[in-house]
């Protein structure tokens, strides 16, 4: 699974850790995870994720 980058801070969403403090179980693909789910550490929402090269 493909890991995303979040623009404006550098954090990578890892599929395979998921999102503990969004409730995201590891192994979750970006592209399942909720529509209001934002970024952890700067609160961006999921149109402002790049997949990582």
């Amino acid at each position: 699974m493909k890991r995303y980058v979040c623009q404006p801070c550098g954090y990578i969403y890892d599929p395979a850790e998921g999102d503990s403090e969004a409730d995201i179980a590891p192994g979750t693909a970006f592209e399942n995870l909720p529509e209001d789910w934002v970024c952890p550490v700067c609160g961006a929402e999921k149109d402002m994720f790049e997949p990582e090269d």
